[in-house]
């Protein structure tokens, strides 16, 4: 399985991070060639539908195609569901919407792993305002990486936390993606 997980990742890559925004950015995948692509992986994979639904969602969102993303996310009535649902509200940008779907995901079973990857990162360390607002004892704060990206909005692309915030969306991206190809 961490083959086809792989080829998917190879398969949906982009040459730069999503923005915290909306986008949309150039070089991304248009809908039809991703949903080939992860209907491919599904077959391959024999995942159950949901899990399905849930990658087409995610991978949708990672391309900036926010509409269709949201269309599937909202559908899906869970803890994962609620979690695309959220960065896709992160994203929009709708900050309140997003922190609501957030409350509704509660503990994530990736929130660990995500704090641990987040508290490595080069530049991060335990001693910045931003680590501490995002892994506060050693747990992730999903709320507390909403009100970042909020406050990181008003300030130029080239900031430097805005690369970090972009990073850490990325290392979400792939927890998440991991998780629902279980």
């Amino acid at each position: 399985m961490a083959d086809l997980i792989d080829e998917l990742k190879r398969q949906i890559a982009t040459p730069e991070l999503p923005d915290l925004g909306p986008g949309p950015r150039a070089n991304v995948l248009p809908q039809p060639v991703l949903h080939r692509f992860i209907d491919s992986f599904l077959d391959k994979s024999k995942l159950p539908s949901a899990n399905g639904e849930l990658i087409r969602s995610l991978v949708l969102l990672w391309h900036d195609h926010l509409e269709a993303a949201h269309r599937i996310a909202q559908n899906i009535d869970n803890a994962d569901g609620s979690f695309v649902h959220g960065i896709l509200h992160r994203r929009e940008p709708d900050y309140s919407n997003a922190k609501y779907w957030f409350r509704r995901v509660g503990s994530h079973p990736c929130f660990p792993e995500l704090a641990e990857k987040v508290a490595a990162l080069p530049g991060s360390n335990p001693g910045t305002k931003l680590v501490e607002k995002l892994v506060l004892h050693g747990e992730w704060d999903s709320i507390g990486f909403i009100d970042a990206c909020e406050e990181a909005s008003k300030r130029p692309v080239s900031d430097p936390q805005m690369r970090l915030l972009r990073e850490i969306q990325r290392i979400e991206f792939e927890l998440l993606l991991e998780s629902f190809c279980r």
